[in-house]
């Protein structure tokens, strides 16, 4: 039997002969086996294309704000596989997660179970121990078919809808929605953060009688100044402190989480929504550095849609020369998210991901889909800390450095600025 926490992670990467292999009948059988019971006294399941991190974040601080205990599933991790699962504000220990996979290995017998799975059954094993007023579980890909979804959800939410895993989920955004809508229960409340949600969320949605609270028709988020916003339903409203999360959808998400947990009818005041929401906080979510003069900032932005929001947030952002560094999987749509940020950047360096598995993309072959895109001419590098010691020292001090496109890219940056995210 594996003995260490690196031993453990070593031992469940060779366990499934995918990375990827979606289904709950495994997961069902091995929760089975392992009687688990119920995570916490209420659940929340965040899923979405981007957002859910932060949206987690948002919904952990209100709830630890009102006195909560509150144990939070989450993925990829930036820097330490401890960071998947909180308890109570602390990231798991080694014993605890060593002790975790152990009794999922005991349980499952010869049902082979990837690497999330795992995780996943390790983090509900903790969480029944731990005597939780709220868990909150993120999607790690779709909804339907992802394992959290063995566990009923008090409330959903679906942050937002956007093409994303395509090979996985769909061709589409109708198809991916489906997917996605598949963590609402019936009879149960779903928040959505889209304007216009896909019509196959809502037509799920219906179809099992959720309740759906959709953010511009059934509550609202409304800046009121640079320093406040409000949130508004019928018959209600609070004014709250601009997130410390910074970028504008960050208000959707606040609002989104605001939602999901008020739908859990607490008797939560006022000034507890504020002090979480100034309050939450997540790594490599547009966070800020100054080195040497240089402003760099780092974010696991992947796709179209988050690019969009990243270049939104740099248009409101005081006129500096910006430099992008970008670093992403083989699987993404690279050249759309280069043109998204076309005309925000004002140069880029691109560096290869060769070390990070199958799914990893070297510099030349990155280059090649760039070809025709807002980065075609990009200085290329062999990996993410030599781009952005070559981009600081280009953008010199008054300049800006936008470190993205992967959970990768942002741990390098982040191991290269030597912060502990």
């Amino acid at each position: 039997m594996p003995r260490t926490l690196a031993d453990w992670l070593a031992h469940i990467e060779r366990q499934h002969p995918k990375s990827i292999d979606m289904g709950l009948q495994r997961v069902r059988e091995v929760a089975a086996r392992m009687r688990l019971p119920r995570p916490a006294k209420r659940v929340i399941t965040v899923g979405g294309t981007n957002g859910k991190g932060s949206t987690v974040a948002f919904v952990e601080a209100i709830a630890r704000a009102h006195g909560w205990k509150v144990g939070c599933y989450t993925s990829p991790h930036l820097l330490r596989y401890n960071e998947r699962v909180r308890i109570d504000g602390v990231d798991a220990g080694d014993a605890a997660l060593v002790a975790g996979f152990e009794a999922v290995e005991a349980a499952r017998g010869d049902t082979p179970l990837t690497y999330f799975e795992y995780g996943t059954l390790c983090a509900l094993w903790l969480f029944a121990r731990s005597k939780l007023d709220l868990a909150v579980l993120e999607v790690g890909l779709g909804g339907r078919l992802d394992a959290v979804n063995v566990v009923d959800a008090d409330a959903s939410i679906i942050t937002t809808v956007d093409l994303d895993h395509q090979d996985w989920l769909g061709e589409d955004i109708e198809a991916i929605g489906f997917e996605k809508a598949g963590i609402a229960r019936p009879f149960k409340p779903l928040v959505l953060g889209d304007d216009d949600p896909p019509a196959s969320v809502l037509r799920h949605a219906y179809a099992i009688g959720a309740q759906s609270w959709r953010i511009a028709n059934d509550f609202f988020a409304e800046p009121l100044d640079a320093e406040t916003w409000r949130w508004r339903e019928v018959g209600f409203s609070m004014d709250l402190p601009m997130p410390a999360l910074a970028a504008p959808v960050q208000l959707r998400n606040a609002a989104s989480a605001i939602a999901a947990v008020r739908t859990l009818r607490a008797r939560i005041d006022k000034q507890t929504y504020a002090e979480g929401v100034a309050n939450a906080r997540v790594a490599g979510r547009l966070q800020r550095f100054e080195r040497n003069g240089v402003e760099v900032v780092v974010d696991v932005g992947h796709n179209p849609q988050a690019a969009r929001a990243l270049a939104e947030w740099l248009r409101a952002q005081p006129r500096r020369r910006t430099l992008a560094v970008y670093a992403a999987l083989a699987d993404k749509d690279v050249a759309g998210v280069a043109q998204a940020l076309a005309g925000v950047v004002d140069g880029w360096h691109i560096a290869g991901l060769s070390d990070a598995g199958p799914r990893g993309l070297g510099v030349d072959d990155f280059a090649r889909q760039l070809a025709g895109t807002a980065a075609a001419d990009a200085a290329r590098h062999v990996g993410v800390d030599a781009a952005l010691q070559a981009a600081m020292a280009q953008a010199g001090p008054g300049g800006r450095v936008l470190v993205f496109g992967s959970f990768h890219t942002a741990a390098a940056a982040l191991g290269h600025l030597g912060a502990d995210g």
